[in-house]
């Protein structure tokens, strides 16, 4: 059995040798309750902390119970996946709950298996291992992390981290992208990732590299005005540090590629 929470919360298994099928809890606390226990995979998740992820500060007298309830219904949602009792994969602990899975069995520890061997060759100069490696733990999102659960205070600290992590490994990706020449290839997304991140100031920098490589020299430049227009109004601030140094390139007509890249290493 398998969990994915990068995009909508799916539980994915097969018995008896059948296809694989994807099954989800339809209530809207169910979910919740699965949610939690895979992102804490093989830890024990205490009953007031689920407590706390469904109701607030604000439980019903029957919380205890309840809670009960819905993981009885999971195991029965879930059995049909499973190859082994279900009761040994959502299992009781004292004062709790436990998913027992391999890390692998969900896709945000793949995702994070992938993304540290892509970083760890990106910073190792195996720049097309590294492409590899960071675009493949990309592709498993399948949309926003948990996008179908409704997160309590909790979850929402999950999700938070987990669309960072995601954010920092797509900088990654474009990072080795731009090094192995695919700037052409690249221009629309990193459009649409500036207008989406208005005040991101490393992709609006790699924009600019991209634009500058594909000799769109004053486009390059209007990027960085945008951006500086948006950090004075939305901030007070003004563009700094590696973004500045790639304006300052583009001014001067340098190189701005790999030697360029490197300075946003330091």
């Amino acid at each position: 059995m398998q969990v994915t929470v990068l995009g909508p919360l799916t539980a994915i298994g097969s018995s008896a040798g059948a296809a694989p099928v994807g099954v989800a809890p339809s209530a809207t606390k169910p979910k919740q309750v699965l949610a939690l226990l895979a992102l804490r995979v093989n830890t024990v998740v205490s009953t007031p902390r689920l407590i706390d992820e469904l109701w607030g500060t604000r439980p019903p007298k029957s919380a205890v119970v309840t809670l009960q309830t819905y993981v009885l219904r999971l195991r029965r949602l879930l059995t049909p996946l499973a190859d082994v009792p279900i009761r040994s994969i959502l299992t009781t602990a004292t004062g709790g709950y436990s998913l027992c899975l391999e890390p692998t069995q969900i896709d945000y520890e793949r995702f994070r298996q992938r993304a540290s061997l892509g970083a760890d060759a990106l910073a190792g100069g195996d720049v097309a291992r590294a492409a590899a490696l960071l675009h493949s733990a990309l592709s498993l999102w399948r949309g926003p992390a948990l996008a179908d659960v409704r997160v309590g205070r909790l979850l929402e600290t999950h999700v938070t981290t987990m669309e960072q992590e995601r954010l920092s490994v797509l900088e990654q990706r474009v990072d080795a992208d731009l090094r192995l020449g695919r700037h052409l290839g690249m221009l629309g997304e990193l459009a649409g990732l500036t207008r989406e991140l208005p005040l991101h100031e490393n992709l609006h920098a790699q924009y600019m590299v991209a634009l500058y490589q594909a000799g769109r020299r004053y486009q390059a430049l209007e990027v960085f005005r945008q951006l500086r227009c948006a950090l004075a109004e939305e901030l007070g601030l003004s563009p700094t540090g590696w973004v500045e140094r790639v304006h300052q390139a583009i001014l001067a007509s340098d190189e701005v590629g790999s030697p360029l890249l490197e300075l946003n290493r330091r």
